[in-house]
């Protein structure tokens, strides 16, 4: 005969805060972006150390940001540590 044992309760409650401070992060993240995305746009042409100033957060942090924009062709770097928003078309809600 098998024993089948179940998860804990206590396991249970620690992912779902797990997942819910993900969720959290996440959406800070995504926040922080489409933030950075309307700023450069507005002022035109940036540096990674404006940003880094304005947003308050690490450089590397910003680099990543900066990454997913570039991944989604919204922004690009027409030298090096210098950001302008591409010709791609957007809608921000």
């Amino acid at each position: 005969m098998h024993t089948y044992l179940q998860p804990a309760c206590k396991w249970q409650e620690s992912t779902f805060i797990r997942s819910g401070s993900l969720k959290a992060s996440t959406d800070r993240m995504l926040t922080r972006i489409k933030s950075m995305y309307l700023y450069i746009k507005k002022r035109g042409n940036v540096t990674t150390l404006e940003l880094v100033e304005e947003f308050g957060t690490t450089h590397r942090t910003i680099q990543r940001d900066l990454n997913v924009l570039e991944y989604n062709n919204l922004v690009e770097s027409p030298s090096r540590g210098t950001w302008v928003v591409t010709e791609r078309k957007t809608k921000v809600s």
